[in-house]
């Protein structure tokens, strides 16, 4: 994990400034401020959002590029017990208020529960941020997401993303100052709760093999929405072999024998 203070932005990225700016209260400020700095940071996706432990959480803004925003999720799942140990927070809960840092961090070095919740569930490998801490000590953060299917960031791509991150920061605040970023409700879901793309795949599978049980098809859902076997079993509080013993029986009411085979049938159902 890298940390440093935020230099003097020069050369390319004060190029940026009219595009960004000029995105400040638009509906697709989101979108379109993930797609105007992919040249200087090829990220798949970012997010806002406020925590700490003396603060409400609330997530502000979330984009995508190539992949689905599953940001809600993730952020459900960060606060389902993630963030108790998040040591980047804890850090930045005793930084000065209003120091700006910045943070690169890869899933490798992020605890386990937090890497197999966030991190491995959702495709995620590698974590630029730009933080804050605010009055009260609550932790602002800008992030962007490098997924498995892209390369790593270069450091050229850190350096640039230092060089525009006071930029960046002050105008996600500006427009969350606007009202045009509402945050979203931050309760975790609770244990067992799918968010909607695991009900859909939950009911493809009642009804692909109606003698799935409930576990059975939690695991495969989770399955098809990418998760490892080690993160199927954080997710939902079980040991490893017990996952795999679930998998196993679906598989065997299924008639299949592997991962690509489940994707095949739900897909065809």
């Amino acid at each position: 994990m890298r940390s440093w203070r935020p230099a003097l932005a020069t050369d390319r990225a004060p190029q940026m400034l009219a595009g960004l700016i000029g995105h400040v209260g638009e509906p697709a400020f989101g979108q379109s401020m993930l797609d105007d700095v992919q040249e200087l940071l090829p990220a798949a996706s970012w997010s806002v959002y406020r925590a700490g432990r003396t603060a409400a959480p609330a997530l502000y803004l979330s984009a995508s590029r190539g992949v689905a925003d599953t940001t809600r999720d993730c952020w459900r799942a960060y606060l389902s017990g993630p963030h108790r140990h998040d040591r980047i927070l804890q850090r930045m809960e005793q930084a000065a208020p209003g120091a700006p840092q910045l943070c690169h961090i890869t899933a490798d070095e992020v605890p386990r529960e937090h890497r197999a919740k966030v991190y491995e569930a959702h495709g995620m490998a590698e974590r630029v941020s730009v933080l804050e801490r605010q009055a009260g000590g609550a932790v602002f953060a800008i992030n962007f997401y490098r997924h498995r299917h892209q390369r790593p960031f270069t450091d050229a791509a850190l350096d640039a993303f230092g060089l525009l991150a006071p930029v960046l920061l002050a105008l996600v605040r500006k427009h969350i100052a606007l009202g045009s970023a509402q945050p979203q409700p931050s309760s975790p879901s609770a244990p067992g709760e799918m968010p909607d793309a695991r009900a859909g795949f939950d009911l493809r599978l009642q009804r692909l093999c109606p003698a799935l049980t409930e576990r059975e098809r939690a695991v495969c859902g989770r399955m098809l929405q990418g998760m490892t076997l080690e993160g199927i079993a954080a997710d939902l509080g079980l040991a490893l072999p017990t996952v795999k013993t679930y998998r196993g029986r679906a598989f065997d009411r299924l008639g299949i024998h592997f991962r690509n085979e489940l994707f095949a049938r739900v897909l065809a159902a």
